[in-house]
């Protein structure tokens, strides 16, 4: 019987052992390692794709418009003056008190006191009411002359009426006789005039001297509202001596209320009557509507806050229906006014943020296929948010928006 022991049993499924195999693993198995880490640090070194954020190119509206700080202001202002000069009692109404036109009294004029003298003008004026009653005194006298005189002639006259003189008295002598009558009737006349006008002068001495009472009900003015409105400006409160044409107050009727925005010269000369505006910034999320109605012909110089000198011109607005909570609104408030300068319903647009210069040429990046592509751009119109294609680019492409500055012609992008 053999002995088997010694004998190795194997299945009959199990494969010999292959020795080139094993051979051929142990040799290729360096040049594994070194491709692997080759293709790693190939993969590490290899440029990966940018993140960006992209925009499209569409057609839609376009609106140009010009955005300045403006003011609001109430269209129609009327200032009350002192109609007379005099003592101007104090004024008790406040800024936003209602008046009625013709109705309020604004306030009240007495005239003013006569000024006192000093001793040398009350020495002066007492030598005038004495001269003037010297005057006088001589007047009645010449009066007295005169009239005695015109008596005489006037008997004169009578007798040679009465009498019969027809052939005794020569016509000249007769026409001598009536004229020397009507002479002297005459000079009786004019120094009477004369006495009446010295007495005159006699008051207008005396009252120099006097002090008469100034606080008469007859002598008041009442100084009344002109118009109906508010109160917007107090100028002079206090009781004064005020001059005729000095100002006492400002009236205005809040509802009416206008925009006054000062626009650069060089925007200014874009803007049209009637054209369309808007009001932001006034205390409020929604705009309010406005229209241009006017655009004054000068310019002024305006000094910046950076010291830079500007010409600038006022552009009017007015509103247009303004809401319940616009009524609030009052004089002299800040707002922004955005007035429109150019407008088309259908152009191409690309948004602005897409855009740089580079040699004085716009310049945007398309992104096709995630590659980006440098292309040059014509820009028409703008409004800061969106810029108006003329040409180098179609609508429903996408560029880039804010270009970052790894992002070169050819460059790899993905969106973020």
């Amino acid at each position: 019987m053999a002995d088997n022991s010694s004998h190795t049993t194997t299945a009959p499924w199990a494969n010999p052992p292959n020795r080139s195999s094993r051979h051929l693993l142990r040799k290729i198995m360096p040049w594994l390692i070194i491709i692997s880490v080759v293709a790693l640090i190939v993969a590490g070194l290899w440029p990966k794709p940018i993140p960006v954020e992209t925009g499209e190119v569409s057609r839609s509206s376009l609106t140009v418009t010009v955005l300045e700080e403006g003011k609001t202001r109430i269209r129609h202002r009327y200032i009350v003056a002192v109609p007379v000069a005099g003592t101007m009692k104090r004024v008790t109404l406040r800024p936003g008190d209602v008046v009625k036109a013709r109705e309020t009294v604004i306030t009240r004029i007495e005239p003013a006191a006569s000024p006192l003298l000093d001793p040398r003008a009350r020495q002066q004026a007492e030598a005038a009411v004495s001269l003037q009653v010297a005057a006088s005194q001589r007047t009645q006298e010449m009066l007295k002359a005169a009239k005695l005189a015109w008596q005489r002639a006037d008997a004169e006259l009578q007798r040679i009426n009465a009498e019969k003189t027809a052939g005794i008295l020569s016509q000249s002598e007769r026409e001598r006789i009536e004229a020397d009558a009507a002479i002297k009737a005459a000079e009786v006349r004019a120094i009477e005039f004369e006495g009446q006008i010295r007495e005159f002068e006699l008051a207008q001495a005396r009252a120099v001297l006097s002090r008469p009472a100034a606080q008469l009900a007859e002598n008041l003015v009442e100084v009344k509202a002109p118009v109906s409105g508010v109160v917007l400006r107090v100028m002079q409160e206090s009781e004064m001596i005020a001059n005729a044409g000095q100002e006492i107050l400002e009236i205005g009727d809040p509802a009416d209320i206008e925009v006054e925005a000062e626009i650069l010269s060089r925007d200014a000369v874009t803007i049209r009557p009637g054209a369309d505006a808007q009001i932001e910034q006034w205390g409020a999320g929604t705009a309010l509507a406005g229209k241009v109605r006017r655009i004054e012909p000068a310019a002024f110089t305006k000094v910046s806050s950076l010291g830079v000198e500007e010409q600038r011109v006022m552009v009017l607005i007015d509103l247009i229906k303004p809401p319940d909570e616009a009524k609030t609104l009052g004089d002299r408030f800040r707002v922004e006014a955005r007035i429109a300068t150019w407008h088309a319903n259908d152009v191409l647009v690309v948004p602005s943020s897409g855009l740089f210069r580079e040699n004085n040429a716009w310049k945007t990046y398309r992104v096709i296929a995630g590659i980006a592509h440098k292309t040059d751009v014509e820009i028409g119109q703008s409004d800061g948010r969106k810029s108006e294609v003329i040409s180098g680019l179609n609508a429903g492409e996408q560029v880039l928006l804010h270009p970052p500055d790894a992002v070169k012609d050819q460059s790899r992008v993905v969106e973020k």
